[in-house]
């Protein structure tokens, strides 16, 4: 779901049982303009001026509930990183070694149903490639070149 203004993030918060404060709509408003899984640390950092009372803890408390209410994933790529991610349907995620940032890539749900529990019941699914992106590898092939 794509809510554009104020308004409509107010009614999508509301119409998830969330309070509409303003910390809250901007936090989820980043999220939506930003879909680079940020940190706590980069949402803080873009929003401190905006919102100068603004602190790390409100963002941390104002994620996990939106991981809780189900309107955004938590992602753990590496061990202490802990990104957030708006896009909340099955996709897999690609982190680049040499720049840091992460990726949507696309995969087949279906690949899930073949996974064999041994009885367990799944309530989430994580896909996750570690390498070097497209343009990390341009930029590295430009700079050989140029040698």
């Amino acid at each position: 779901m794509q809510q554009n203004s104020i308004y409509e993030i107010k009614e999508f918060l509301r119409s998830k049982g969330i309070n509409p404060s303003l910390q809250r709509i901007k936090i989820y408003q980043y999220l939506l303009k930003n879909r680079t899984h940020p940190r706590v640390e980069d949402i803080y950092a873009e929003l401190v001026n905006e919102i100068p009372t603004l602190s790390k803890t409100t963002i941390y408390t104002t994620l996990n509930l939106f991981v809780s209410k189900g309107i955004v994933s938590k992602i753990m790529i590496e061990d202490g990183e802990v990104r957030y991610d708006i896009d909340t349907t099955p996709h897999g995620h690609f982190k680049c070694i040499k720049c840091g940032r992460v990726y949507d890539i696309d995969i087949k749900p279906s690949i899930f149903k073949d996974i064999s529990t041994d009885g367990h019941q799944p309530i989430e699914y994580h896909f996750y490639v570690i390498g070097i992106c497209k343009e990390c590898l341009e930029k590295e092939k430009e700079e050989v070149a140029q040698a």
